[in-house]
């Protein structure tokens, strides 16, 4: 079966909570990169809602003026399920770019 290969991706994002990704599906999250495009350090939260919680992945994270976090590495996956909600926020206005790879409609 091929699989559907997908990107998501977002700018300057700053002090509110941005959603990255809404599954539409079963999707799996390969990979996610986080660019510090302000110039000091900045701290980031990553977490996804399942619509009633946040469930934190990494929460003040900091990432150096010039630098990036790439949250997914070694080949690990996070699973998200229909409806689950993935965000990113910073503690700096304007200050973060995003890039999520999916893998979208897992099949079970």
């Amino acid at each position: 079966m091929a699989q559907d290969f997908e990107r998501d991706k977002q700018r300057n994002i700053g002090t509110s909570a941005v959603t990255i990704r809404t599954a539409n599906s079963d999707d799996t999250l390969v990979g996610l990169n986080l660019a510090n495009v302000h110039n000091a350090q900045v701290e980031v939260d990553v977490f996804i809602n399942d619509g009633a919680n946040d469930f934190y992945l990494i929460k003040g994270a900091p990432i150096p003026k010039g630098s990036a976090l790439s949250m997914l590495d070694g080949g690990a996956k996070i699973v998200m399920q229909n409806g689950d909600i993935l965000k990113v926020q910073s503690n700096t206005a304007s200050s973060i770019d995003a890039w999520a790879s999916v893998v979208d409609t897992i099949s079970e």
